[in-house]
């Protein structure tokens, strides 16, 4: 199925929708029952000016791309499954309300918005839902982050939510409004569904019988270095081993930074991007975009990677498990936050990135793509700087049920042949990753 999720753009965000049962293990509501997918937070944008909620007549989910359906017409974000749009923060008009003097709520909890920004809400929703796209709101704001932690604060975002008819929402970690219990039975009670994404950095994490949230942020803010994308990789594993990234509760360990701007130091290197799109496919991951749509030259760029649908199958799948490491190198490799440019690494929120990060020279992930264990993706990712050839044994990669393998390249969008026993991806270059489906051949059925 076409994947859909949570993303923002231009300072909007987007978030799947959904009906939420209470205090669930995850929320069983068929909307969330692949990992969500949808167009990024593009944090250059953030508060400058009033966003288009559209980016025109079409919008840039809906603009044509360079690939093509079979039948030769175009293919655009949205036809791959990145039709979900909405507002981020900056929405708010700040200032200081009532005798408490909240933020950005009024005295009766209603939150005080920037009608120069965003003249109707409403008219913004509607336009989305006209392009066939999903709307999303952001709540408990980190501009001008307000302490007004009443019910009536809670109340009144969850009316207006409703009322501007929102299909999502991020619950971000900045104010006072951090009872997600709180959250969940207020929107539940609306006739509306919604998504919700929490977004503690990692703070508020699910357990076996509590998972009022549709995904979960895993860990701090990403940064566009190689050593952020592989920090925060790695707070997806203990929870994918736990079982507590599933359908209707997915781990989420931050935006893709893939395309996006560094001030004056590299952006991710080709081979990078590629280790952080196939890692977040790999770990069920939602895939949200935050590169600039508008500009040509990133989006061409990024537009072959982010367009594999080969890849975004695999994120889609589920078959029992989430996707997880299972061999990784004995000795570890320091990968350096120090090329971070000053104007990225003052918008990080929560924690700041540690200056290095240490990691496994290399590592292998897998993710089960069919229950009988005929079909299993694997992730080879070399986190050292230098070459290295990548052995992979067959035995060792988990639920796989052949011995004798056909291995396909997802990057290539091609078979490599059939395998023995074993594959060796040959000379994998430093922070890149091969990305393989291993599968039961024909004779072995």
């Amino acid at each position: 199925p076409a994947p859909s999720g949570r993303a923002e753009a231009m300072g909007l965000s987007y978030t799947l929708a959904a009906a939420l049962p209470l205090l669930a293990a995850a929320l069983d509501d068929g909307l969330a029952a692949h990992a969500a997918d949808g167009l990024a937070q593009l944090e250059h944008f953030r508060h400058r000016g009033r966003p288009a909620a559209d980016g025109g007549d079409n919008g840039p989910a809906r603009q044509p791309r360079s690939a093509c359906r079979r039948d030769g017409s175009p293919t655009s974000l949205c036809d791959l499954g990145y039709c979900d749009v909405g507002l981020d923060d900056g929405w708010q008009l700040c200032g200081a309300y009532g005798p408490d003097k909240n933020t950005f709520h009024q005295e009766s909890g209603a939150p005080v918005l920037n009608h120069t920004r965003f003249p109707d809400m409403e008219a913004m929703t509607t336009h989305a839902h006209a392009l066939g796209l999903t709307a999303g709101w952001y709540f408990n704001n980190c501009v001008c982050a307000d302490h007004c932690s009443s019910r009536d604060c809670y109340h009144g975002d969850a009316l207006v939510l409703y009322e501007f008819g929102f299909d999502g929402v991020k619950l971000d970690g900045c104010s006072a409004q951090l009872d997600l219990d709180t959250w969940h039975s207020l929107i539940r009670a609306s006739s509306r569904p919604v998504v919700i994404e929490n977004c503690h950095w990692g703070r508020t994490l699910p357990n076996a019988t509590w998972c009022p949230f549709h995904f979960y942020r895993t860990s701090n803010d990403i940064v566009p270095t190689y050593a952020s994308v592989v920090a925060n990789l790695q707070t997806v594993a203990p929870l994918a081993a736990a079982g507590l990234s599933k359908p209707g509760c997915w781990a989420y360990p931050d935006m893709l930074e893939v395309g996006t701007p560094n001030g004056a130091a590299p952006p991710l290197s080709a081979a990078e991007s590629r280790s952080h799109f196939g890692a977040w496919c790999i770990s069920s991951a939602p895939l949200i975009l935050s590169h600039d749509l508008r500009d040509k030259t990133v989006s061409d760029a990024a537009w072959p990677l982010i367009s594999n649908r080969e890849a975004i199958v695999v994120n889609q799948a589920w078959a029992g498990a989430s996707g997880s490491p299972f061999l990784s190198a004995q000795h570890n490799v320091s990968l350096s936050n120090a090329a971070l440019s000053p104007a990225r690494a003052s918008r990080v929120r929560g924690e700041a990135p540690s200056r290095e990060v240490s990691a496994p020279a290399w590592q292998y992930w897998s993710k089960p793509l069919r229950c009988d264990g005929s079909a299993v993706a694997v992730l080879l990712m070399n986190h050292a700087d230098g070459a290295k050839s990548m052995p992979l044994r067959f035995a060792d990669v988990p639920m796989l049920g052949c011995s004798k393998c056909a291995v396909r390249d997802v990057w290539g969008r091609k078979d490599l042949g059939v395998f023995d026993g074993a594959y060796v991806g040959k000379f994998l270059a430093g922070h890149d990753a091969a990305f393989l489906v291993l599968s039961r051949t024909v004779e072995a059925e």
